[in-house]
């Protein structure tokens, strides 16, 4: 029970990796806010973590909306007093096309979800942090956002602009006791996995299951994470058992390598 009573914000914890993370915390005792704009998703991943016997929030909002991010973190405060742990991991796939032929309504929006987004709710919430002068913030980018990615330009600028996020809030909060690190899954299982590999499949005029290979080919492990495995790595950056890590990026995907 590493979080027994802590206060824990994750954005996106509607589902897949948002989901696996909250649920983690929520078995180990901590009162997990779930914010994100799919009400329902949300609600029901409250109930799973009811069962836990904890107290969890649902806060229906976009990530990019600075005053109900605002709003967001001020409730957390005002019903616990408190806020240890900020996990940012409300992202969107953005489009799957050549730059050429991106819109900049879609680079708005990819951008606005994934990095304005969790710049929002640090603002925000490293404010409380800084007051307690502990906590801890963890941002889920990508392996997208160390490499070159066809066809997913968008994607990958945010995903790159998440760890000069997370490694610069490192530098300036550091001296008030918070962390901050930024965890890089790999091609994770789950439906928006298959989604992407679906819409690469149809950009390139290719099988299913060629496009499949296409994200498991440069993976030692031959398959890919599961969100849970993501999960545990969060959990652990966010907990004291890594009191002494700031300013990392964790990859947690199967050993990718370009090739």
């Amino acid at each position: 029970m590493r979080f027994k009573d802590w206060s824990v914000i994750v954005t996106g914890g509607g589902y897949g990796i948002g989901r696996a993370i909250a649920l983690a915390f929520g078995r180990e005792g901590a009162n997990v806010m779930l914010a994100a704009r799919s009400k329902d998703k949300l609600e029901a991943v409250a109930v799973e973590l009811k069962a836990f016997g904890t107290k969890p929030m649902v806060a229906v909002l976009s990530v990019s909306d600075e005053p109900k991010v605002a709003d967001a973190v001020r409730e957390m405060h005002t019903k616990t007093g408190r806020l240890d742990v900020l996990i940012n991991n409300s992202g969107i796939a953005g489009p799957t096309a050549l730059a050429t032929e991106i819109t900049s309504e879609d680079w708005r929006e990819t951008l606005e979800t994934n990095l304005t987004g969790a710049f929002l709710f640090a603002k925000h919430g490293a404010a409380v942090m800084i007051k307690q002068h502990r906590g801890s913030i963890v941002n889920i980018s990508s392996v997208a956002g160390r490499i070159a990615y066809p066809l997913r330009t968008p994607y990958a600028a945010s995903k790159w602009g998440m760890i000069g996020l997370s490694h610069s809030l490192a530098a300036e909060l550091g001296p008030h006791g918070i962390r901050s690190n930024v965890v890089l899954p790999g091609a994770t299982q789950g439906d928006r996995m298959q989604r992407v590999i679906a819409d690469r499949a149809k950009a390139e005029g290719r099988t299913l299951d060629e496009a499949g290979h296409w994200f498991t080919k440069n993976l030692p492990l031959r398959r890919m994470v599961t969100a849970d495995e993501v999960a545990t790595a969060v959990t652990f950056l966010a907990s004291d058992d890594a009191a002494g890590i700031t300013g990392q990026a964790l990859n947690v995907d199967a050993g990718f390598r370009m090739q």
